[in-house]
């Protein structure tokens, strides 16, 4: 449950993809304590020379970035827990990519329990149900 999705300025390789998917599975189920079988993974590759920041690409800046957001149910982590996981997600990028551009972004989404859900049914239902 929750949905992670990644811009990544690299090139796309099946190492490079599962790299990712497993820093963030580990870190999402050890920091956030969420449900590894149900976090889902979307990764974007975007070319360097296509990512602009303060008007001049990457490429030209020699740096890399990212940028992922991730949606949890509001309230079920604390403050503490979401600035543990930004710090060691940022940190965990850079041991990937390289030279890490400082404008490079993590947001995690608190959600409304009746608004977000997986497989036909909303959080909120899951609770009352389970």
């Amino acid at each position: 449950m929750p949905i992670i999705q990644v811009k990544i300025s690299a090139e796309r390789s099946p190492q490079m993809t599962a790299a990712i998917s497993e820093m963030l599975l580990e870190l999402t189920t050890r920091i956030l304590r969420k449900k590894r079988e149900l976090t889902a993974i979307t990764l974007d590759y975007v070319s360097p020379e296509d990512w602009v920041v303060g008007g001049r690409t990457l490429a030209e800046q020699g740096k890399r970035s990212f940028y992922f957001d991730i949606r949890v149910v509001d309230e079920t982590n604390t403050k503490a827990e979401k600035a543990q996981y930004i710090a060691e997600c940022f940190a965990a990028f850079g041991r990937l990519l390289g030279d890490l551009h400082d404008e490079s972004y993590i947001h995690v989404h608190d959600v409304r329990p009746t608004t977000y859900g997986y497989g036909g049914r909303t959080q909120e239902y899951r609770f009352h149900h389970s």
